[in-house]
């Protein structure tokens, strides 16, 4: 049985219950700065062990693993704190937002020899679940074209540090599926920046980008991938999706949220000059099946029902003495094609190389 920390309950209050209900779990404790939420999540959860440090998380030995849920600029310090305390670490996207971070963590985790996981949600999501079965089935054929979006207006009540955060520095959420389906990296990027942010938006030496575009070259395939990323001035409801085109089938994401998505399939029975694509929504199920019967009731939860897979990703790996499906190495990778992008924006859509962090 292993004991768990939740650090940072404005997200984290959703990760609470599904540790306290994961059969190779024993206790649960929960820290966040704001001692105010940390008795009112405390005495909603029925949590004994309550912290307002991480430092005291730390130096409490009960402990064997903690889950990060704090601030972007937070993640590397943090992480690296949790590691060098022997402990294993969950921590939400991004790793980082520096290729030196990126490489702070992978290194922290090889001397620590404990266990790191991204805990990045579109990568367990229904929707990636029934995309993946259906790569592994052969249904897509070859793969042609791969497509990621994250559009969210962060007007209003946000904290500065996210005005100056390039959108692409936040490309984990619309490239994860991408490079977790194909199984690969991207090994270079051609990004553009699109619009001026304005000028109260803007903070100094700041991103400058409302959005970014990019095209990302995907290693031991011929497949091209495209990702847009957004934070301000684009009129359109929030969205994270992403969409597969293949040679005999295709996934496409629906335009607006509640709509089901649409399979594309070619007739290739028709003649090659008359051949046309028949479209068919789905409907796509939550999977309780790949969960303990203990988290199944968890499963149609937020970000696509992905919360419990993740926990019991993170906690199974320890069990188990392996890595998890995104552990450090695999991380560092995908968080580092944003990294790159943006550094191709900023060069006006100069192709730059994505580095093999190992």
């Amino acid at each position: 049985m292993l004991n768990v920390a939740v650090v940072g309950l404005g997200f984290g209050r959703a990760f609470v219950p599904i540790y306290q209900n994961h059969p190779n779990v024993g206790r649960v404790a929960i820290c966040d700065a704001n001692a105010k939420l940390v008795e009112e999540i405390g005495d909603l959860n029925s949590v004994e062990d309550r912290f307002t440090s991480l430092e005291s998380v730390l130096a409490d030995d009960r402990f064997d693993a903690v889950h990060l849920l704090t601030p972007v600029p937070l993640h590397v310090e943090q992480t690296l704190a949790v590691l060098s305390a022997g402990k294993h670490c969950a921590c939400a996207v991004p790793m980082a937002t520096s290729i030196d971070g990126l490489m702070q963590v992978v290194e922290a985790k090889k001397r620590a020899d404990r266990n790191y996981m991204m805990m990045e949600t579109s990568a367990y999501s229904r929707e990636f679940l029934y995309v993946r079965d259906m790569h592994e089935r052969g249904e897509f054929g070859n793969l042609t074209f791969l497509r990621g979006s994250h559009i969210q207006d962060l007007e209003g009540d946000y904290p500065l540090y996210w005005h100056a955060q390039p959108p692409m520095h936040y490309i984990c959420h619309a490239i994860a599926p991408i490079l977790a389906l194909t199984k690969t990296r991207a090994t270079q990027v051609n990004c553009l920046g699109a619009g001026v942010l304005r000028h109260d938006l803007q903070q100094p030496g700041g991103n400058p980008f409302p959005l970014q575009t990019a095209l990302f070259q995907l290693e031991g395939t011929q497949a091209v991938a495209e990702v847009t990323r957004s934070w301000f001035q684009v009129a359109r409801s929030f969205v994270e999706s992403f969409s597969v085109y293949g040679e005999r089938r295709s996934f496409e994401w629906p335009l607006l949220d509640g709509d089901s998505p649409v399979i594309f399939t070619l007739d290739e029975e028709r003649p090659k000059t008359r051949r046309d694509a028949s479209a068919k929504r789905v409907s796509i199920p939550y999977r309780p099946d790949l969960l303990p019967p203990e988290l199944s009731r968890f499963a149609e939860g937020g970000h696509g029902g992905s919360h419990p897979h993740l926990v019991h990703e993170f906690i199974s790996s320890i069990v188990e003495s392996r890595e998890p499906a995104i552990g450090a190495v695999t991380a560092a990778n995908w968080t580092a094609t944003g990294i790159c992008a943006n550094e191709s924006a900023l060069k006006n859509g100069e192709s730059v190389l994505i580095p093999l962090l190992l």
